[in-house]
């Protein structure tokens, strides 16, 4: 065996490190940026201001017209109290800085239809957003933008009519969570960026 051979592979000290070193970088990189990452939604402030906590705390999230009695009352509600929950609100702001404006349409598209009994079987259910974020100090909007939700779900055979309407039921409170989710994405990015 050679001087500075390992073992009986026959590599070099050398080249052996020059194999290693992009490991070696690959499995030091990431424990040097740790510091550098904080959670979106922590209580750390930001460079410039409260913490986005905070700032979501601190908006008030209008109420969602609807017609009374319709589906799309029970919607507006719904999207309304995940958006209060999501955005840390659990109850109204006693000094609000933003007010949040929804406005909202549902729809309900046909899938797949049975054919031997023309019946649907799949159904997709949506739910089409625009919103505004208003700064209450300037009466401004500083953000307007929109989002879409769409979910499918079965409808069952004509003799199980509860399952029909509870599928339906489900679907609207899955679309109305996304819908709530997207809007509070979108204002912890105006929050960070400031756009």
């Amino acid at each position: 065996m050679r001087n500075g051979d390992v073992g009986n592979l026959g590599i070099s000290g050398a080249r052996l490190i020059r194999l290693a070193a992009p490991l070696m970088v690959a499995c030091l990189a990431p424990s040097l940026l740790t510091g550098c990452f904080q959670p979106l939604y922590g209580a750390h402030p930001t460079a410039a201001g409260p913490s986005i906590r905070e700032q979501m705390r601190s908006v008030d999230v209008a109420q969602i017209a609807a017609a009374n009695g319709t589906p799309e009352s029970r919607l507006a509600v719904n999207v309304r109290e995940a958006l209060m929950f999501g955005l840390g609100a659990d109850n109204k702001p006693i000094n609000p800085r933003y007010r949040l404006v929804v406005r909202m349409n549902s729809t309900r598209l046909t899938v797949v239809v049975d054919l031997t009994s023309s019946r649907p079987e799949v159904e997709n259910f949506g739910i089409n957003a625009q919103f505004q974020l208003i700064d209450l100090q300037t009466n401004k909007t500083v953000v307007s933008d929109q989002t879409f939700s769409r979910v499918s779900y079965d409808i069952p055979g004509e003799e199980q009519r509860f399952a029909q309407a509870r599928g339906l039921r489900d679907a609207e409170n899955r679309a109305a969570t996304e819908i709530a989710d997207s809007i509070k994405n979108r204002l912890a990015s105006y929050f960070v960026a400031g756009s």
